[in-house]
């Protein structure tokens, strides 16, 4: 049975939110990653210090069942995002044919961000929105955490 998130986007402030978070929820993260921790992308310039520094991503863990996850916009997107379009769905399969399923049934009809692919970060992942304009990402980890 997949598992279902929240994933919140934030124009360069997500450390100081989960920060608050984490106090919060008097929880400690389970993972916290930067945009400089990231492979050159091809075709892509390099980022800057500042960007590098921001959150790619992290996770707070709320419950057993449940995970608040969160990144920093880099900067070319970040006009787009407003309270309202800056929180997705995360949903955490437990195959990768239940991810490409998932996806594909919930993307019919909408627009696909980032097809389903192998990341550098050990997971099969993609991102779109629904035909009802909500955000959806889709996430397989082929090697589970504990």
């Amino acid at each position: 049975m997949a598992q279902l998130n929240p994933y919140i986007s934030f124009k360069g402030n997500c450390e100081a939110a989960f920060n608050f978070y984490k106090a919060a929820f008097g929880k400690e993260f389970t993972f916290i990653g930067r945009f400089k921790d990231m492979p050159p992308m091809p075709n892509c310039d390099p980022i800057s210090e500042e960007e590098g520094n921001m959150i790619m991503h992290v996770s707070l863990p709320i419950s057993k069942e449940t995970n608040l996850f969160g990144s920093d916009t880099p900067k070319d997107f970040r006009d787009k995002s407003v309270v309202g379009n800056n929180i997705a769905i995360s949903i955490n399969s437990e195959s990768k044919e239940e991810a490409d399923q998932l996806f594909n049934n919930l993307s019919a009809g909408g627009m696909i961000t980032m097809p389903m692919n192998d990341t550098f970060w050990g997971a099969y992942f993609g991102m779109f929105t629904d035909k009802f304009g909500i955000s959806w990402m889709v996430n397989f980890d082929k090697t589970p955490t504990p």
